[in-house]
């Protein structure tokens, strides 16, 4: 009651005080304590809007355009927090920053927030926004659980599309539960030909650089070798996979989860499934000679050898013969010069071994991946010696010179002794 007339919010005043309850104003009387206490305050600040750069820079974070409320924000990728690895939603996904995160959801009640929670709604992370093409232009993205986004942008000309994937698993269970929720962000350059939609940086130029990615090919997609990768209970992940490095020997084991695929009950979907699992999301039909190999160059590419279950199911016609061990042999050279060769990549087969799958109920199955790279390169003969450019001087210089002085010497003595002889002769005739 001993309060003003009119109560103002000044964020910026901290001596006002915001626990008075403000007094009703009716409409008829706004114009009055207009005219009262009317000042530049009630005039709402202009919005400052950010400036930026005219294009992404790598490591900035991708803005997105909510329409329906005109909201300028950025694209997500959650990470974890702190030991017990808790979802953290407001990391922002930066420009040319490819990576995969990991993190744990915990609910109070899983039935009620399967249905409300954002997290869990997969058209909560494409619906109802735009992905900014460069700054500060936009462009309508085409996205199409596990969350997989990929982006394919052109140099200076920004992103040209966007695309996401979803892996969903059904889960069960109410209070206290928790999941874990797998994020990944992938750039992809945009080539020149449409028959080229996707690149990958080179992995040596031209021959592999040791360490790089072993480059694969799919339907004339280039993608990363890649293996089957354990988590910390040692099942394997259905979506973090290792990248095969030239030149590095990798072994991996884990045990795979069959319960989704006993359902169907059929053996050769249980035989297809597994492959899928050691090969990825796309099996690898050729492999990379050389580390700059184009999609479009037939000779720059060789197809990989693959031996799997059916030699070995030959022996076992009422069971169900499965893959549980792949090895991926690499053989490579060196080829060119021997002040510089180039390491090329010959031939690649994959081996797989296989057991009888004994029951339909089993739940899981341990496997392992094994990748050897072995150098059969062919060195040349070692050249022949050359000739020496400084001679060495025989130890006695003069003998040229004593040899010759002794000829002159033994025909002196041979000349006097017929002289002698053709005197004796002549006096003997005079007589």
């Amino acid at each position: 009651p001993d309060g003003p007339d009119l109560f103002c919010v000044r964020p910026d005043d901290s001596k006002l005080n915001y626990f008075q309850q403000p007094q009703h104003i009716r409409e008829s009387d706004f114009m009055m304590f207009l005219e009262k206490y009317g000042r530049h305050s009630f005039i709402a600040p202009s919005q400052v809007q950010p400036s930026f750069p005219a294009f992404y820079r790598a490591g900035d974070p991708i803005l997105i355009y909510f329409d329906s409320s005109a909201v300028l924000s950025t694209l997500r990728q959650p990470v974890k927090m702190g030991a017990s690895g808790v979802c953290v939603d407001g990391n922002p996904a930066g420009f040319l920053d490819s990576k995969s995160t990991s993190c744990t959801r915990i609910f109070a009640n899983l039935t009620e927030s399967c249905m409300t929670d954002p997290a869990l709604d997969a058209a909560s992370y494409y619906r109802d926004f735009t992905v900014l093409k460069w700054l500060p232009s936009l462009i309508t993205s085409e996205l199409d659980f596990q969350v997989i986004y990929e982006l394919e942008y052109s140099g200076t000309s920004g992103i040209r599309s966007v695309s996401v994937q979803f892996k969903v698993s059904n889960i069960s269970g109410n209070s206290g539960s928790s999941l874990q929720q797998h994020f990944t962000l992938r750039f992809w350059v945009s080539a020149p030909s449409r028959a080229l939609p996707r690149t990958l940086p080179r992995s040596g130029n031209p021959g592999y650089l040791p360490g790089a990615p072993v480059l694969i090919a799919h339907s004339g997609a280039i993608q990363h070798m890649s293996i089957l990768q354990s988590k910390g209970d040692g099942s394997c992940s259905q979506f973090l996979r290792h990248t095969v490095q030239f030149g590095r020997n990798m072994r991996t084991a884990c045990r795979l989860s069959l319960s989704p695929l006993l359902e169907d009950g059929n053996c050769s979907y249980i035989q297809q499934k597994l492959y899928q699992a050691f090969q990825g999301m796309s099996g690898a039909e050729d492999l990379a000679i050389t580390g700059s190999a184009q999609s479009t160059q037939t000779e720059e590419w060789t197809t990989i050898l693959v031996q799997d279950c059916s030699v070995q199911a030959v022996n076992c016609t009422s069971c169900c013969m499965v893959p549980v061990s792949l090895e991926i042999q690499i053989l490579w050279t060196k080829v060119g010069l021997l002040s510089n060769p180039q390491t090329q990549i010959l031939s690649t087969r994959y081996l797989y071994q296989c057991h009888p799958l004994k029951s339909l109920s089993t739940s899981a199955v341990a496997v392992t991946t094994v990748v050897t790279f072995t150098d059969v390169t062919h060195w040349p003969e070692p050249p022949r010696g050359q000739p020496q450019r400084h001679w060495k001087l025989p130890s006695d210089i003069l003998f040229p010179f004593r040899v010759a002085l002794n000829l002159e010497r033994s025909y002196r003595a041979d000349l006097a002794g017929y002289f002698l002889l053709i005197l004796i002769m002549s006096s003997i005739l005079c007589f």
